[in-house]
């Protein structure tokens, strides 16, 4: 008698697809909210860096049930039902928390003086980014996408109020 593994490795498919949506978009935006909160003053900075924070530091159920709240009055009236985009984006919520703490745990280590010294120096703003500021801040970037990525991976609680019908991850 032949077994039949289709149902699980779609599961599977959809959790890994799942997982690289969510932590490439907490990868982009992760990283600039770091660099915005570690870089620069302004008003509401602490604001900001506490609600980037809020969806890890809430229950999974009160973050599943106000993105459900939150798709259904936006989404619905638009046509754009619950699926897999929004299991994505449910996941990115909380996905962005792991790579911005990452980075701007690199940044606040990382000295503003190295880029100023090669600004000093004669280099563009972009060429003291790409000579000094990216390859020391280079390494956290992948550790918050492998922390995001398995984080993303296994959540069921915000999934189970994110995923439409026929939507099945592998942890469901």
């Amino acid at each position: 008698m032949a077994v039949d593994n289709s149902g699980a490795r779609d599961a599977l498919w959809v959790s890994v697809k799942a997982g690289l949506g969510a932590t490439a978009i907490a990868l982009v935006l992760g990283t600039l909210i770091a660099f915005a909160v570690a870089r620069h003053r302004f008003f509401g900075r602490d604001t900001v860096s506490f609600v980037v924070v809020l969806p890890i530091a809430l229950p999974g159920i009160v973050t599943g049930i106000a993105l459900n709240s939150a798709f259904g009055t936006v989404l619905a009236p638009l046509g754009v039902g619950l699926g897999l985009f929004t299991v994505i984006v449910g996941h990115a919520t909380f996905c962005i928390v792991v790579v911005f703490n990452n980075v701007v745990a690199r940044l606040r280590r990382t000295a503003a003086s190295y880029e100023e010294a090669a600004m000093d120096l004669g280099a563009t703003t972009f060429r003291a980014f790409a000579d000094v500021t990216f390859p020391l801040v280079r390494s956290a970037l992948p550790a918050g996408a492998l922390l995001a990525f398995a984080l993303s991976f296994d959540e069921i609680v915000v999934t189970t109020f994110t995923a439409g019908p026929g939507i099945e991850t592998l942890p469901i």
